[in-house]
């Protein structure tokens, strides 16, 4: 059977020109002049032909393809985190910069990643002759493997620390959220005694809040015991853990627990009402993040509020702008945060009650509009 589809020797022949005038004609390069790339589109319609869109990215070193690399979450016989992970914050980032790479005319490829895999890195390097760029997500790559990939491929780093000078670093201020948290708790609840949950200590984001969150605490008259510094994975299991060994020492509690995201806050909230102890009138608990389910936890949730849809919206604006090279950008964009007063702090939780906006930072969208 003859295949009757019209190809791009079909246009050429219809529209009177050379192929190679076709394939600039569809990339709207300007050395075709209107008159020429009007024939080539009279002739594309005529026939009713469709252009290949990979043809099309090969002939201008394009793929139309964005890559999303976040971390793979260990431990294989604990489906349950592997899902909750999966599912909660990285999902709300993979949204937003699915609906902007569409809206920049692009796919988005997902790909998990393990570093302690000896194909980890391999793998990760074969995405470079598959994207145009990538996004890569907290605790994926260190500072050196960034290096590595970004000499191959423009790299937007999620949640970094800020120091490479490889890539470009998206973020939201960390510092300056744990500073007004700490203020909130000490002046507003009259804390003396705190307690911190951190995530897995390799990441970042959980660097900056831990610190950030310690040295407001401490420059606001307030203590934290080693014995109420936790260490968890950021899952709610993780808390769920971390807090049921702290509850098995035979250890006064502090008087709050703030948690570097939501999923260990509910974690930690499920394993203190476990041994009967109440939120908020034995124990006050925050988290981080604000992903849904918190406002209708029971209590509700006080957390500080980033949006993660914003976050991948604006690494794939960011990637773009470097694609194309269009835009002057920086090599560092810190987004704002809000704090969401609710009950498990102690606070009347009142949904029409107006956020506390925190910090404004001089982030603006247009920065890396392409």
């Amino acid at each position: 059977m003859v295949d009757s589809t019209p190809t791009i020797y079909d246009v050429a022949e219809r529209a009177g020109v050379s192929i190679a005038t076709v394939s600039r004609a569809l990339n709207s390069l300007d050395s075709v002049r209107p008159t020429t790339r009007d024939k080539v589109l009279r002739a594309m319609e005529e026939l009713d032909f469709v252009p290949n869109a990979v043809a099309r990215g090969l002939s201008i070193g394009r793929h139309g393809i964005l890559g999303l690399v976040f971390t793979r979450v260990a431990g294989e016989n604990n489906g349950l985190a592997v899902e909750e992970a999966s599912l909660l914050y990285t999902d709300i980032v993979i949204r937003g910069a699915e609906t902007r790479a569409a809206e920049k005319g692009y796919s988005l490829l997902l790909s998990s990643f393990d570093e302690s895999h000896p194909s980890g890195m391999s793998a990760l390097l074969s995405l470079t002759g598959t994207v145009d760029g990538l996004i890569v997500m907290d605790r994926v790559l260190g500072d050196e493997d960034v290096a590595y990939l970004a000499r191959r491929i423009p790299v937007v780093l999620l949640a970094g620390s800020g120091d490479s000078t490889a890539a470009i670093t998206i973020r939201v201020d960390n510092e300056f959220a744990m500073s007004a948290l700490a203020e909130h708790l000490v002046n507003v609840h009259q804390v003396s005694n705190v307690g911190f949950v951190t995530g897995a200590l390799e990441s970042p984001d959980a660097t900056a809040r831990a610190n950030g969150f310690r040295a407001s605490v401490t420059r606001l008259g307030a203590e934290m015991a080693d014995a109420d510094f936790l260490e968890a994975d950021w899952t709610s299991a993780g808390g769920e853990a971390a807090m049921r060994a702290r509850l098995d020492r035979d250890e006064p509690l502090p008087e709050v627990f703030a948690c570097a995201n939501d999923q260990m806050a509910v974690g930690v909230i499920f394993a203190l009402q476990e041994r009967g102890r109440r939120v908020p009138e034995d124990i006050l608990v925050t988290g981080f993040d604000d992903i849904t389910l918190t406002r209708y936890f029971s209590p509700p949730l006080t957390t500080i509020r980033q949006s993660g849809g914003v976050l991948g919206s604006v690494a794939v604006d960011a990637l773009v702008s470097t694609i194309d090279g269009t835009d002057k950008i920086e090599r560092v964009i810190v987004l704002p945060v809000e704090l969401v007063v609710r009950a498990s702090c102690g606070c009347a939780s009142d949904p029409e009650e107006p956020l506390r906006q925190l910090h404004a930072s001089s982030y603006t969208h247009q920065r890396v509009h392409a």
